[in-house]
């Protein structure tokens, strides 16, 4: 037992009092003179021997009194089973991400949990609460209510090793007690390998009913004709086979075709056939699950002329002229020694055709050329040395060439996955006229294989990123050299080579990518642009190079949609804006979370908070005692002769 005020035991030395008193009898008699003898008869006769017990059983009371007092100040107390984990500080870590939305048996996890959390919290209590997108330090449950009961569900995925990262960061002189309410989604045991071993995790798992879920994945073009486009849209199936799941495409909120989808397997794709036009609108289904992947955003614009220019002589350059045609393209010829170096950053692609030296100053141009968002495409000299061309190549990849070979070799490999070729060919090709060359350069450290040898080694090989892309063939491919301007494969090959970002296609993005999006566009000073629609707006990161705006989005927007970008009050382009689909999946395992302890429900975590960590205090209990004693005193003062 202990005591918080142990100096207050110094006043047990009071208890000399009534023994002084009860020892020397201070009472002073006085003599009573009676004229009538019957007065003493009506007198109860009280004994020497039940006069001394009266005068014990007072001493008793009055010290058991005293004592139980003084005892009482002193505030007695036994010490918790947890006292030494009484100063920790509580850290609960709310997950809203949106597999949160399922339902278990009293609704949906999220709404469940916050009204768990507003009931059993104790107001006492002082925590710190951490969700998916919001953190509030230092607070109570009173403080916090308005905030718990207006949470909405976040696009941020859960992640709970950032979550303890940002806990373990915070500065605090006491070790930590940190509650996990989540549905599990998502946890591994090596996110959280490196937490401390003074913290304490609590985990609330929170599961979901059901857990078979349909997901709208992706939406692409398939086919592209002169007055139509065939799109597929991309469903993916969790738990049970989804059977006649009906499906919705929407162009600004007007329908334009409904059909009913019956699973085979846990994928399936779906082809609509729409008007070759401008195209922003959405795919939704109902499948009673969750509701965040049931909508999937998309937009079809119509392709500028793509500018492209060619950097060599005339003679080599004829064939691009019969390829890239006036109606989609500007095409330009010139020599290098003619070469306005100032035109180049307003093209879409560069073509450097067969030169036999690239200048230093051109390479450092194309570069940031590259940088700013073009293709570049490169078709070596036959007279280029191979130092000139690795100088060159060393600026966008690890890929280089080592020889220049003199042999014959036939180009038979064709990468049908790379998106070069997308929707080319109706089935892969395993036996054609293959074109050849008689003359190549030898590469080390290939990139992404686009065309190859029979040897595996690659003719047209690239690199891309999220806003340019290079392409390089490793040999001459004039007509002295080669018969691939003969090939059925010249066309598509430079055509979509040359248009790689221009051409119509499905444009989709996901919400929190970091990609740069290019926007063709030459500012004024001090102008910015907004992106917005009817719901929400915001300012992007913005650079402006060379007349176009490279935008970075980050974890904006917060809801998913199709918007505007806007100079001024001028729209410019269209982005469609989704939520990622890795919390689809609700069948997992949340076996990770019971290697820590884990309550069945919030409320049970409270209670043994607080009865493991709250100390027997015995006070109260020895107040009552002094009371009755005093009553007790009373008692015998009363009814004891």
């Amino acid at each position: 037992m202990h005591f918080k005020n142990p100096e207050i035991l110094y006043f047990l030395f009071l208890l000399v009092i009534p023994i002084l008193i009860h020892l020397f009898q201070l009472r002073k008699f006085k003599t009573e003179y009676f004229t009538n003898v019957r007065f003493l008869k009506e007198l109860s006769v009280q004994t020497r021997k039940s006069a001394k017990l009266k005068k014990y059983l007072l001493l008793a009371s009055r010290l058991l009194l005293l004592t139980f007092l003084i005892f009482a100040f002193a505030q007695p107390f036994f010490e918790s089973k947890n006292s030494k984990s009484a100063a920790k500080e509580l850290y609960i870590v709310l997950d809203n991400s949106f597999s949160m939305q399922a339902s278990g048996k009293n609704g949906e996890l999220l709404k469940r949990a916050v009204e768990d959390l507003l009931e059993n919290t104790p107001e006492n209590i002082q925590f710190s609460l951490l969700t998916c997108s919001d953190n509030y330090w230092n607070t109570d449950i009173k403080s916090i209510q308005k905030e718990l009961q207006n949470l909405k569900y976040s696009a941020t995925k859960f992640k709970i090793d950032e979550i303890l990262l940002k806990i373990n960061n915070h500065k605090s002189a006491f070790a930590k007690d940190i509650l996990i309410i989540t549905d599990g989604i998502g946890i591994q045991s090596k996110q959280i390998e490196k937490l401390k071993n003074d913290e304490q995790l609590n985990f609330v798992i929170s599961k979901a009913e059901k857990t078979a879920n349909v997901s709208i994945d992706s939406v692409f073009l398939r086919k592209n004709s002169a007055n139509f486009y065939e799109i597929a849209v991309k469903l993916s199936s969790f738990g049970t086979i989804t059977k006649n799941l009906p499906i919705a495409l929407y162009n600004q909120n007007k329908l334009v075709a409904k059909t009913i989808i019956d699973f085979d397997s846990q994928t399936t794709t779906v082809n609509f056939t729409i008007p070759k036009a401008n195209f922003q609108g959405y795919f939704s289904i109902s499948d009673n699950s969750l509701s965040y992947d049931n909508l999937y955003y998309f937009n079809i614009l119509s392709p500028k002329k793509c500018n492209v220019i060619s950097i060599g002589a005339p003679e080599k350059s004829n064939f691009l002229s019969r390829i890239f045609l006036p109606d989609e393209f500007n095409f330009t010829n010139y020599t290098l020694p003619n070469l306005d170096y100032n035109s180049l950053n307003k093209q879409n692609a560069i073509i450097l055709n067969e030169l036999s030296d690239i200048p230093v100053a051109l390479q450092t141009t194309i570069k940031g050329f590259y940088d700013n968002g073009g293709a570049i495409i490169l078709i070596p000299g036959q007279e280029a040395t191979i130092e000139n061309l690795n100088a060159f190549l060393v600026k966008f990849g690890s890929t280089k060439f080592v020889d220049k070979v003199n042999a014959e070799k036939l180009i038979t490999k064709i990468n049908f996955d790379h998106p070069i070729f997308a929707n080319v060919f109706e089935k892969r090709v395993t036996n054609f006229q293959y074109p050849k060359v008689s003359a190549f350069f030898e590469t080390a450290n290939p990139a992404s294989q686009i065309l190859g040898y029979s040897d595996q080694s690659p003719f047209l090989f690239g690199f891309q990123n999220n806003l340019s892309s290079l392409f390089c063939f490793s040999a001459p491919i004039n007509k002295t050299n080669s018969n691939f301007q003969n090939s059925p494969l010249i066309v598509p090959t430079f055509y979509n080579m040359a248009a790689y970002y221009q051409k119509s296609a499905v444009s989709a993005l996901k919400i929190g990518s970091n990609s740069p999006i290019m926007v063709d566009v030459d500012l004024q000073k001090d102008a910015i642009l907004k992106v917005k629609n009817n719901v929400e707006s915001f300012i992007p990161l913005q650079q402006l190079k060379n007349g176009k705006v490279h935008i970075i989005c980050n974890e904006n927007p917060v809801n998913a949609g199709n918007f505007q970008v806007y100079n001024a009050n001028q729209p410019l382009n269209t982005l469609s804006f989704n939520y990622d689909r890795t919390e689809s999946d609700l069948i997992t395992d949340a076996a990770q979370a019971n290697n820590f302890v884990s309550e069945s429900n919030i409320e049970v975590f409270f209670d043994k908070l607080l009865t493991d960590r709250t100390d027997n205090l015995l006070w109260k209990y020895l107040i009552i005692l002094a009371l009755l004693f005093l009553i007790l005193e009373l008692l015998i003062q009363k009814f004891v002769r």
